[in-house]
């Protein structure tokens, strides 16, 4: 740990921080965890223009900052993060300029590294199924924890919600009669997405079996539950999904995201139309769906044999 780490961000800083974040929060409606992630990024913006000797918002130029993404760079810092932090910081020095904290936005001439996209790994479908068929087998002790277990792989793998969206989910959530789940997506953006039948049977059996053996007073309504009776942890099914597809040989560890990448993959692999697969997603952009759903190389090459004339 080095000196700026042990440092504390100055009151004047810390002000404005909680400012953007309060911004951040009820303006815009970020998630805490988004919330979390730019505060993060400020403090380690100002604890290093601390230890360069600048103290308020004004003496912050581009020297300052160019010199604290090269710091970034030689912590060894992945190029996606990079560009997201100094995405935070560009935003807040918008906001702060915005706001007349500040006269002239310095990072306005900074340059956010570019990210390679790269096609996100998935599970083949037949791997997929394996993993379902692991979940099945090990819920077969009636154990609450595993038949658990069990409903939210089958959920995750479904509808291709993100693992935040899943704990997120109360009971009036679901919608048994028509299949489908009102999630609540990032930016608090709300939309319902549709699950099979599979997905629907190990839900009921969770409803029936598990939940009423997991809850306490303190469960509200919240539809997954952890062993203490609350709101299951993001952590938990994290570490879950990970114990699982350990478990079967041959089959890469992609955790959580993972499944969503393989649930819009194999989406667009059946034929599903990719608007229909970024409403399901919550996607903003058209191009991040892209990004998701590209097409296994014997999906591929089946498509080049078929279509091409000197195939």
């Amino acid at each position: 740990m080095n000196s700026t780490e042990l440092a504390e961000v100055s009151a004047s800083f810390h002000s404005a921080s909680a400012r953007f974040i309060q911004y951040v929060e009820l303006e815009l409606g970020r998630s805490p965890n988004t919330s979390k992630a730019y505060r993060k990024d400020l403090d380690n913006l100002f604890l290093f223009v601390q230890s360069r000797g600048c103290q308020e918002l004004q003496d912050i130029g581009i020297v300052e900052l160019r010199g604290w993404l090269a710091s970034q760079r030689v912590a060894g810092l992945s190029s996606a993060t990079i560009a997201r932090r100094a995405t935070s910081i560009r935003m807040f020095f918008a906001w702060a300029t915005h706001t007349k904290l500040i006269s002239e936005d310095p990072a306005s001439a900074l340059v956010i590294p570019k990210v390679s996209k790269k096609l996100p790994h998935i599970l083949q479908q037949n791997q997929a199924e394996n993993l379902m068929d692991r979940a099945a087998l090990r819920a077969d002790d009636n154990s609450p924890t595993h038949i658990r277990d069990q409903a939210m792989l089958e959920l995750l793998y479904a509808t291709g919600i993100r693992v935040g969206e899943l704990v997120g989910l109360d009971i009036h959530d679901l919608d048994p009669t028509r299949r489908t789940i009102r999630v609540l997506g990032k930016g608090s953006k709300e939309r319902v997405v549709p699950y099979g039948a599979i997905a629907e049977k190990t839900v009921e059996k969770y409803l029936a079996i598990s939940r009423p053996a997991l809850a306490t007073d303190s469960s509200g309504a919240a539809l997954f539950l952890g062993s203490r009776g609350k709101r299951i942890d993001q952590r938990v099914v994290r570490t879950m999904v990970h114990e699982v597809l350990s478990s079967l040989d041959g089959v890469p560890d992609l955790g959580p995201h993972g499944l969503r990448h393989s649930a819009a993959t194999h989406l667009i692999e059946g034929g599903a139309d990719i608007r229909a697969v970024q409403e399901i997603l919550g996607h903003s952009s058209l191009a991040t769906t892209q990004l998701y759903t590209h097409v296994s190389m014997d999906r591929l090459r089946a498509v080049f044999e078929q279509a091409h004339p000197r195939a």
